[in-house]
């Protein structure tokens, strides 16, 4: 029974930090897009010319991707990748 609730516990913890992360995320994401498009606005009311937003949106963007990998993706490794890596380990 101790067990259990041991891991709801940890089941909830882990919830609430993925949670958690993805709210962040979604907060990220709305900060890059109004950033952003203030930055082509700008670019768009001095001329039109080379489209310089470019930069800062490609160097943002790769953070941001990582950002969205942390929030959504796979955060741990699978048993069978940890049974896996045990036995290489072993074998050593």
């Amino acid at each position: 029974m101790m067990q259990a609730n041991d891991d709801q516990t940890e089941l909830r913890e882990r919830a609430k930090e993925r949670l958690k992360l993805k709210s962040e995320f979604r907060a990220h994401l709305l900060a890059f897009v109004l950033v952003n498009s203030f930055i082509v606005l700008i670019w768009a009311a001095t001329g039109s010319g080379f489209f310089w937003p470019v930069f800062p949106i490609a160097g943002w963007g790769i953070g941001l991707a990582f950002h969205a990998r942390d929030a959504y993706g796979r955060t741990s490794p699978t048993e069978d990748e940890i049974r896996r890596e045990m036995e290489r380990l072993s074998e050593g």
